[in-house]
């Protein structure tokens, strides 16, 4: 059998070091290059792409009661995949089949079937872009980003984590005790790991990987087997993750079910029937507040760990840089027409306008410098694209329509001209109205709020966030006791607050090993990407002792 913790050793013993250190790294390069991924692996990538169109998706030994597949490609084409389904009662009783021997196996073991899947992943990131474009939306670029070698890291990130924690004391001592002139008490000790048992991934539709491998190989990694079920909207970026995970774990002479597929068909999703199922201990979930709050009310005693609804926000009290400021929010509220959950919704400013390198700036000249750079940056159609993605969800355009009455219109939403698409919409809100802005407005739409000065404004950014949930939350200010002010307003409303971003760094951005993504701290989200909560759970220590006898 190969040994693959003893292949990437090297690559996990980085890993836990970035982790600690939460410096910069990353062994997954994020430029989708010939010179990095090989000459040939942009063409070898989409013509595999290709060859899954309109095909049976093939999971050797998978459960196959029947086929499922209604993926539909916001780009414009059918995506006409069939996937193996099979019942809830199939999929649980073959996951608690194959839960002895991959419990049984070694951490070593687990962990090196990680590492193997992920760089295995990793070399097909050009097909996962592929397959994550046509199945979320995304542009090319983000896609082949986002749903490759950022989910991968966020994937070993977990497995780091995980390794860390289940190593953090000794697995074998010898314990002995004095007893003054009598004869020491000596016992050989050793201690199992012991996983929880049957763990459910639910991914979303918008980011299935990227959501879905911090989970995924946090469960894996500490023993416990995994079924995941995708959004039915965007099962094939999963579908292609389970495979090569059974491809590794066959490999490695372990059983292939601790990694199974629940897919499912739209308006027939099996997700109610299988978090039910009182077999299962873990649920990692990602998507809205409304199903969070169903499946904390039916997991029975699984342990949930969800990534939910928020309101995430900007306050500007002052620009150092106005028209960087103006750039930088333009491409945060453009990318993925703000269908990621790091999105800036609300941007706060006070009414009488703020102080800048320009000169003062009314309320309504900060919001049409923002409207202005979005103007700019999509500009050009085909730029607009790559920037905007497609919007995903139909009912994200409704909720644009009703948006534009939620106030006076700064900029009103358009299309791109690539697929089902809309960018950003900027509406002025007044007090006592467009109260849409008090809960989460998923897509390109953004409110901006009058306050009455700088420190009412971070004042109600922070209560939003405490109140509602968020996970970014941004201050542009010239005045460091508003910075202060700031950091402990959103600290204690539990969200990660960025400051005076300018240039190719982004609030929407979360770096692997060394941003905490969420911080379970608010009604956002009860996990965080990924901290020793994230995965010391998921595991209990069960000791085996015996008394040795001279």
């Amino acid at each position: 059998m190969p040994d693959f913790f003893e292949n990437h050793r090297h690559l996990l013993e980085r890993a836990v070091a970035a982790l600690k250190t939460r410096e910069f790294w990353t062994p997954f390069p994020e430029v989708p290059s010939g010179k990095i991924y090989g000459e040939t692996a942009r063409v070898d990538g989409e013509a595999a792409f290709e060859a899954l169109i309109g095909q049976p998706f093939d999971l050797p030994g998978h459960p196959d009661e029947s086929r499922v597949g209604a993926e539909t490609s916001p780009w414009g084409r059918d995506v006409a995949i069939t996937y193996p389904a099979a019942s809830v009662d199939t999929l649980v009783s073959a996951s608690q089949a194959a839960g002895a021997d991959w419990a049984a196996a070694t951490p070593e073991a687990r962990v090196g079937v990680c590492l193997e899947a992920l760089k295995r992943l990793n070399a097909q990131s050009f097909l996962i872009g592929h397959a994550t474009m046509h199945t979320t939306g995304q542009a090319f670029a983000m896609a082949f980003q986002a749903g490759g070698p950022h989910a991968q890291d966020r994937g070993l990130e977990a497995v780091a984590a995980a390794w860390d924690e289940m190593t953090r004391t000794a697995l074998n001592a010898v314990w002995e005790k004095p007893q003054g002139k009598m004869d020491p008490i000596v016992m050989e000790k050793r201690w199992e790991i012991l996983p929880r048992g049957v763990s459910v991934m639910i991914g979303c539709n918008t980011f299935p990987t990227w959501n879905g491998y911090p989970g995924l190989f946090a469960s894996l990694a500490t023993g416990n087997t995994v079924i995941i079920k995708p959004h039915p909207r965007a099962i094939l970026p999963l579908a292609l993750t389970v495979r090569v995970l059974r491809e590794v774990l066959a490999e490695a002479g372990l059983p292939r079910d601790a990694v199974l597929l629940a897919a499912d068909r739209p308006g027939a999703e099996i997700t109610k029937d299988l978090i039910a199922r009182p077999e299962v201990a873990i649920i990692d979930y990602t998507g809205s507040s409304v199903f969070g709050d169903y499946i904390r009310a039916n997991a029975g005693q699984a342990l949930v760990f969800t990534e939910e609804t928020g309101v995430n926000s900007i306050t500007i009290t002052g620009a150092p840089d106005f028209k960087g400021m103006c750039s930088n929010i333009a491409f945060s509220l453009s990318l993925y027409s703000g269908q990621m959950c790091t999105s800036p919704q609300n941007i706060y400013v006070p009414k009488d306008g703020i102080d800048t390198d320009q000169g003062h700036k009314s309320f309504d000249e900060v919001a049409q410098g923002i409207a202005g750079a979005i103007d700019k940056l999509l500009g050009d159609d085909e730029r607009a694209a790559g920037v905007c993605g497609t919007i995903v969800n139909p009912a994200t355009l409704e909720r644009i329509a009703k948006a534009r009455a939620a106030g006076r219109v700064i900029r009103d939403s358009a299309e791109t001209g690539h697929g089902q698409s809309a960018t950003p919409l900027l509406i002025a809100v007044q007090p006592g109205e467009g109260a849409l802005h008090h809960d989460e407005c998923f897509g390109p739409i953004s409110f901006f709020v009058p306050c009455d000065d700088a420190r009412s404004a971070i004042d109600q950014a922070a209560d939003i966030a405490a109140a509602k949930g968020a996970i970014t939350a941004a201050l542009y200010a010239t005045d460091e006791a508003l910075v202060d002010h700031a950091a402990r307003a959103f600290a204690r409303a539990g969200v990660n607050l960025s400051v005076n971003l300018t240039g190719n760094i982004y609030v929407n951005q979360s770096a692997a090993f060394s941003d905490f993504h969420v911080t379970g701290a608010n009604p956002s989200g009860n996990a965080s990407l990924t901290d020793t909560a994230f995965v010391a759970s998921r595991f209990r220590r069960v000791m085996i002792r015996r008394l040795k006898v001279a």
